[in-house]
């Protein structure tokens, strides 16, 4: 049987993790490894350097290359490879979810065109399979929401803050030691990570292109000990949640932001490195895939499987894996934060004086805003009280005009946090 022969561009940890397992699979061969550092040393028993180049671009113009698998992340210069790989009649295998959230319709607009396949199971949760159940096995349903914990360095702080009453820079410190979080881990901590990923899971469980410009984003930085202490208080964790959701006017929802979860949902209970993600539709009802999210093993489980199924499909098929074409056409009509309706957790720093809370039930009433929970958190040293506030459903643009017409109250010191509520 002839073998299909392949090219990596990226060979870190995710890129060394799938020439490993590519090593045990007979019908796969490796022609090319594009690096950095043609150099470095390897660590990989056997290992032929001859494969190696320091240009990506012989890999993408190699003639006898029939897949290109892309691990090394980033933009550039990975658009234009894959761009040059397509147009070169190459199929794609890709983990890399930044290139496909910002530029994943021109690639797939090139790829339809040329009729090839780009695969990329491992850019949304890892070793969790996720992209192609949706595409097959619930192409049935009409997906309605997503909740989902798509980064494990921020779920592994949250967790360590939540069981061991860290710091936010103690349990960053530690993510870090342990290999979880980056040198620099804006990518993480901002939400940046889980704002690519969900844009490109709700685009295809929603059959329309989600922009990630128009995706509200906001990280785990703010997020402090006091918070986590009253979120337990409330029967609450605090997780970082990539939401995405069609409104009963066909609007979409799609944003990503800390939230408190109920301790007794599913979401609550994924703790550490783990990812998580709760479909809801119709008719499978709510479905809760969990699983490794990052890492050189469950990754490159996601690469190879994909490059498996490609492989099959080449030996059978002029027009391989149809039902995998992307939908970038119909653009979603996505609505800004602003417009959105939340259960709010609302952290006040206000005087110890008589009438603060009342001050504050008079200003959320002005805007529309019930009070569900209002609790006071005991005497600080400069004579002011950490007030918590768990409003029922209201408007974002409500709270914010409320939370600007407290910090006018010459009672009211500082609004700590704001987070919104899962219940």
């Amino acid at each position: 049987m002839e073998k299909l022969k392949v090219g990596i561009i990226g060979f870190g940890t995710v890129g060394t993790g799938v020439y490993k397992v590519l090593q045990t699979i007979d019908n796969i061969e490796i022609k090319k490894i594009a690096v950095k550092n043609i150099n470095k040393k390897r660590n990989i028993e056997n290992f032929d350097e001859t494969i190696l180049t320091n240009d990506a671009f012989q890999v993408v113009n190699d003639p006898d290359i029939d897949v290109v698998i892309e691990v090394a992340g980033g933009v550039n210069p990975a658009f234009d490879l894959l761009k040059t790989a397509i147009n070169n009649g190459k199929h794609i295998v890709t983990a890399n979810k930044e290139l496909l959230a910002k530029e994943g319709s021109e690639l797939f607009r090139l790829a339809k065109e040329k009729n090839i396949i780009i695969l990329y199971e491992a850019a949304v949760a890892g070793g969790i399979p996720i992209i192609m159940p949706v595409k097959t096995t619930l192409s049935a349903n009409k997906i309605t929401k997503i909740a989902a914990i798509l980064n494990g360095t921020t779920n592994y702080i949250l967790t360590k803050m939540h069981e061991q009453n860290l710091s936010y820079d103690t349990a960053l410190k530690q993510a870090q030691e342990l290999g979880y979080a980056e040198t620099d881990p804006t990518g993480d901590v901002e939400g940046y990570d889980a704002s690519y990923k969900i844009s490109i899971l709700s685009t295809i469980a929603f059959n329309k292109k989600v922009s990630i410009d128009k995706i509200y984003r906001e990280g785990i930085t703010n997020i402090k000990p006091q918070d986590i202490q009253s979120a337990k208080d409330l029967g609450y964790r605090i997780k970082l949640i990539a939401m995405g959701q069609v409104l009963e006017d066909g609007k979409i929802d799609v944003r990503v932001h800390p939230m408190l979860v109920a301790k007794k949902h599913l979401l609550a209970k994924v703790n550490n490195a783990t990812n998580s993600i709760m479909l809801t539709g119709y008719p499978v009802g709510e479905l809760v895939l969990t699983g490794p999210g990052a890492g050189a093993e469950p990754t490159a489980s996601s690469v190879v499987g994909d490059l498996l199924i490609l492989a099959s499909e080449l030996k059978t098929s002029p027009c391989p894996l149809p039902q995998t074409v992307c939908n970038h056409e119909e653009i979603a009509d996505q609505i800004e934060i602003g417009d959105t309706y939340n259960d709010y957790y609302i952290s006040i720093n206000a005087s110890n004086n008589p009438g603060a809370i009342g001050i504050i039930g008079t200003i959320c009433g002005k805007n529309n805003i019930s009070i569900s929970t209002i609790m006071q958190k005991g005497i600080n040293p400069d004579n002011t009280a950490q007030i918590v506030v768990i409003t029922e459903k209201s408007k974002e643009s409500d709270v914010q005009n409320a939370l600007k017409e407290m910090l006018k109250s010459d009672s009211i010191k500082n609004i700590d946090n704001l987070l919104r509520v899962m219940n």
